[in-house]
This record gives C-alpha cells, structure tokens and sequence, in this order.
C-alpha cells in the first residue's frame, strides 16, 4: 500500500505541482527546489543500493563526473582509492557535497565545470565514476570522448545509468515526456539509451546488466550498470 501512495504522490508532484511551481518562478525553482529534488531521488533506496553495487569498485586516482550531492562518497573503499576528483557545474549541489565529503573523512577536489569539456589531464585517470549523470549532461557524446581521453590505458569507466526501456509501452512514455521532464529534472533525459551511447563512442564493456529498479516509476526505472573500458 506504501508503494503505490508513494508512486502517486510521486507522479502527481513530478507532472503537477513541479511544473506548476517552475512555471511560476524559474528562477526560486532551480535555486530552491530543484537541488533539494536531486539530493532526494539520488538518495532513494533503490538507487542508492545501485550505488552499492558498483562504487567499492573504484580504485587508485578517480574522477567522479556529475557528482551532484556527492551521494557515492559514503560508499568509495579508501583502501583502494587514493584520491576522488569530483566534476559538476553546479555550484549548489557541490555544496552539499563538500559537507558529505568531510563527514565521510574523504579528501575531494571539487571542479565546478562542465564534464564534455574537462580540464583534467590526459592519460591520468585509473577509474572514471558515472552514477545517473550520463542522462543530464548536455553532450553526452563530447563527455565519454573526454572520459577515454583522460583514463589511463588500463582505466576502467564504472556506471550505473537509467535510460531507455526496451519495452514499446515504457519508451513511449519516455519519449512523449521527453519534451518537458528535462526542464524539472535538472535536464535529465529518461530516454537516452545508455548502452549504445557508450558502446558507439569506444567503450568495450566488461560487464553490463539491466533491469527495472523496484519501487519506482518504470519510466524512470529502467537502469543499466556495470563496467567498461576503451575499446582497442
């Protein structure tokens, strides 16, 4: 019974009561709520045992791209990590994220910048992190070229992603809202297909898996994770 009043109360704030408060005020919108509303999904139970899955993966010199709320902190293993560069251009969530870094005793540099065009140095990077950025950054084409062009030559690209449905139901949702789920959701696209985007753009995976997350909307739900490296 949970459930299902969670996922109406979800349906009815996402295409009602946000819309209805963006459209009243961009700009108290996406300085007030909109930071608030990534930090509360980013941490919902279902995503966050995601996170679980892959993040204590992460080994040596890391850069986390689209670290938001800095949500994956409290699940990186400082036994491998020696150090975490994180990559996100707004300014508001990384302040979130610095309170989380220094309650998880982690030693993060913050760049707030853009991840398609990153002032990091080539052939400097063991583990590139992406966990649910890939669907809200602009140019997510321009962004994993720059994740092949700073991982080493034995990096790894570790993510956890949600994206397009391979039922015909679901992606026509996802394609349908598609024209204004971005505008009050920090940009992210729910149809992009996650899997083609990396494999099109020189990754080789060396794990992939996918499923519907439980507990939540299946339009939002679909979600690919596992691990890649530059193809050969």
């Amino acid at each position: 019974m949970k459930k299902y009043f969670y996922l109406f109360l979800s349906n009815i704030s996402l295409f009602i009561i946000f819309p209805l408060i963006r459209l009243i005020s961009k700009s108290f919108y996406e300085k007030n709520i909109l930071p608030k509303l990534i930090n509360f999904t980013c941490n919902s139970g279902p995503i966050n045992y995601q996170r679980k899955k892959i993040i204590p993966n992460a080994k040596g010199k890391v850069l986390e791209i689209g670290i938001g709320p800095g949500s994956n902190l409290k699940h990186y293993d400082n036994q491998k990590v020696t150090s975490i560069l994180g990559i996100d251009p707004s300014e508001e969530l990384n302040q979130i994220a610095q309170k989380r870094a220094e309650k998880n005793n982690l030693k993060v540099e913050f760049l707030i910048e853009s991840a398609s065009s990153l002032s990091v140095e080539s052939n400097s990077i063991d583990t590139v992190v992406s966990t649910y950025a890939l669907c809200s950054i602009p140019e997510p084409q321009e962004t994993l070229q720059e994740i092949k062009r700073v991982l080493k030559g034995e990096g790894v690209f570790i993510f956890s992603e949600h994206g397009l449905s391979p039922n015909k139901r679901v992606s026509f949702i996802q394609n349908i809202t598609d024209f204004f789920y971005p505008k009050i959701a920090g940009g992210c696209h729910t149809n992009r297909n996650i899997e083609k985007l990396i494999s099109d753009n020189g990754f080789q995976f060396l794990d992939l898996n996918n499923m519907y997350l439980p507990g939540t909307q299946k339009f939002l739900g679909y979600n690919y994770w596992g691990k890649a490296k530059v193809s050969s």
